[in-house]
């Protein structure tokens, strides 16, 4: 089975200057929490982490998309049904987990 981290909203790199001083120490949290979890991924002997967020759907949609467009030379239901498309993301992650398609 497969063993997956899931990290979601952690805002790397972000300044946070809307938050004033307060800002740093947000940013400094941020950074600590994801020492955290990369400790944490290795001891429990992840196999994969999964940083989400908008930037991470759309780095995950870009590889599909590039695929689309010059190998299969068609355009990807992302754009026309996007919520659809979103499910059935997770509907193929399940089966996945659940060994119903092999990794």
């Amino acid at each position: 089975m497969i063993r997956l981290l899931h990290l979601a909203d952690l805002h790397l790199g972000r300044a946070f200057q809307m938050l004033g001083e307060k800002g740093a120490a947000q940013r400094r949290a941020l950074e600590a929490a994801l020492v955290r979890a990369v400790d944490l991924a290795i001891a429990e002997h992840v196999h994969l982490v999964l940083i989400a967020g908008l930037a991470g759907l759309v780095a995950g949609y870009a590889f599909a998309w590039v695929g689309h467009f010059f190998f299969e030379k068609n355009r990807p239901a992302t754009f026309t049904h996007p919520l659809y498309s979103f499910m059935g993301d997770w509907v193929m992650w399940k089966d996945i987990l659940t060994g119903k398609i092999r990794f």
